[in-house]
């Protein structure tokens, strides 16, 4: 299953990079696409949005409704 969310903040590939990192460790987590551009990170496989959430922000970005 994938789950996208809006994020805020990110303005290069290096901030792409620092939240499918961090987004990355996660357990269940099989992929995660960061697009600063877009203003998106899709994450697949089972996620829990909260925890995800937590670890893009803990990054220094924000995720937005």
């Amino acid at each position: 299953m994938s789950t996208t969310f809006s994020v805020t903040g990110m303005s290069c590939t290096g901030c792409e990079s620092n939240v499918e990192a961090a987004v990355s460790e996660l357990q269940g987590i099989q992929g995660v696409e960061a697009d600063h551009e877009a203003g998106t990170v899709t994450v697949d496989g089972d996620v829990d949005e909260g925890t995800v959430t937590s670890a893009i922000e803990d990054s220094g970005y924000e995720v937005v409704a």
